[in-house]
């Protein structure tokens, strides 16, 4: 299974879209066991592209502390699940707690993240 985690300064970035890079772990979950890790650059952030392009390197889990709706949406869409409100920390611990099961979902950091609503003006009539 591969787990992915968005890193700034080579801790859980505290919210998804903002990350700096990603540390992609390949994983062992029936021995509990990192088998490796990789860090990827995050690519330039573009909505929609992050679950798109997570999928594409196939990802099957995102173990993030705050998250947008419409991104924890996309993922659900490509088959990814997420692990949201998970506290800031270093990867490997997070991977590891997760292993022995010790990560569940908590406060969500971005609950609310760019929700703005917009009034749009009347169209005029012909």
């Amino acid at each position: 299974m591969k787990i992915a985690i968005p890193v700034v300064e080579d801790m859980l970035a505290p919210r998804f879209g903002h990350c700096t890079s990603f540390a992609f772990f390949d994983v062992d979950a029936e021995k509990k066991e990192v088998l490796a890790r990789q860090d990827m650059p995050a690519p330039p952030h573009r909505p929609d592209y992050f679950p798109n392009w997570l999928a594409e390197c196939g990802i099957r889990l995102v173990i993030a502390s705050g998250m947008g709706k419409r991104a924890l949406a996309l993922l659900r869409q490509k088959q990814i699940a997420a692990i949201v409100g998970a506290e800031i920390g270093v990867p490997e611990h997070l991977v590891g707690a997760y292993l022995n099961g010790q990560v569940e979902s908590g406060e969500n950091l971005c609950d609310g993240c760019y929700t703005v609503k917009i009034k749009l003006p009347a169209k005029p009539q012909a």
